[in-house]
């Protein structure tokens, strides 16, 4: 497989970003070069990354097919560090378009050369389904496979979780935690780093899991708009920490990001008959506090039915719209 043009390999990281729910600026002078350097925003506030990365191609042994590597070319020992952000060293497949993650703290130092560090491309084809997917390998070493939507959750925890996640025991929690079809064990005879990564781990694989069901569901589509252009995110319709909320796709919907902040902040609400709404007490308060340019606009969007995934199944479930509006003291609920 020939590698990656460097301008691809740049758009690859920005797009698992925004998979990710990010925004990326690549601020390197030149697509060659190693690190490639980004800024993100991301929940809110903003962080750089500082990546190395190449192509992952078959490791070329006939007696290992499915090990594939990256060749740390162009690039000299030691690796330089991020002085104020993350650094990461990852691998790019583009059959499949994914990455793969490897400990740099163990390959930030070597000989002269261009050093191989090996993964097992069905460790990717896990983290296809999963988000996440981890391997230990013979010498204690873990490779993480990574979904593109993963991307930024594994960067900002690359560090600690190759201090802390390598080990049989460890690798099968971490491969049990980011399977959101399994039920995670007891967790209690870890250690306080290694139990933070495990339930980390699952955090990540909920959101990114939820995200991507929702996403898919709705076309990539706002329920509300119709618009995609990428700029689509998925709302919880009861929120997390709502007694009886759920992952399940029936408790999300697909928003542009001003209608999810709208909805989240109770400015619009998603009633039984599958409408949205606006909260008339929110925007009362608005227009008594002197906020309510733009508010006939956006007044314009609702009060007609939202779209709708093809699947009843995946429909946003009447007993979630009721104990959400509720729980957002919505009038009338």
């Amino acid at each position: 497989m020939p590698a990656v043009s460097p301008s691809a390999l740049v758009s690859a990281v920005i797009d698992g970003f925004q998979q990710s729910g990010a925004s990326a600026y690549f601020v390197s002078e030149m697509n060659q070069g190693q690190p490639r350097k980004f800024v993100a925003d991301f929940l809110g506030g903003s962080f750089s990354a500082w990546i190395y990365i190449w192509t992952l191609t078959h490791g070329g042994r006939q007696t290992l097919p499915d090990e594939f590597r990256i060749q740390m070319t162009s690039v000299a020992s030691p690796l330089a560090l991020n002085p104020s952000g993350h650094t990461a060293l990852l691998g790019y497949y583009p059959d499949l378009q994914m990455f793969a993650g490897f400990d740099l703290a163990k390959h930030r130092i070597f000989t002269t050369g261009s050093p191989s560090i090996q993964i097992d491309i069905n460790t990717l084809h896990q983290a296809l389904q999963t988000g996440l997917s981890f391997h230990t390998k013979t010498n204690d070493e873990i490779a993480v496979g990574v979904r593109p939507d993963q991307l930024v959750n594994y960067i900002v925890s690359a560090e600690v979780l190759h201090r802390y996640g390598a080990g049989a025991d460890i690798t099968a929690l971490l491969n049990r935690a980011a399977d959101p079809t399994k039920t995670l064990p007891s967790i209690d005879q870890l250690g306080a780093e290694r139990q933070k990564i495990v339930t980390e781990v699952s955090r990540y694989s909920r959101n990114a899991n939820f995200r991507k069901a929702v996403l898919n569901a709705y076309d990539n589509r706002c329920a509300v708009t119709r618009a995609q252009m990428k700029l689509v995110e998925a709302a919880h319709i009861l929120p997390v920490p709502a007694e009886g909320s759920s992952d399940h796709v029936s408790n999300g919907i697909a928003l542009s990001p001003t209608l999810h902040r709208a909805y989240d902040n109770c400015l619009i609400f998603l009633d039984p008959d599958l409408v949205m709404r606006l909260n008339a007490q929110r925007a009362k308060q608005l227009v008594s506090e002197g906020l309510d340019a733009g508010l006939d606009t956006f007044r314009a969007l609702l009060d007609r039915p939202i779209h709708l995934p093809q699947d009843r199944k995946q429909r946003p479930r009447r007993e979630f719209i009721e104990r959400a509006n509720h729980y957002r003291r919505i009038p009338g609920f």
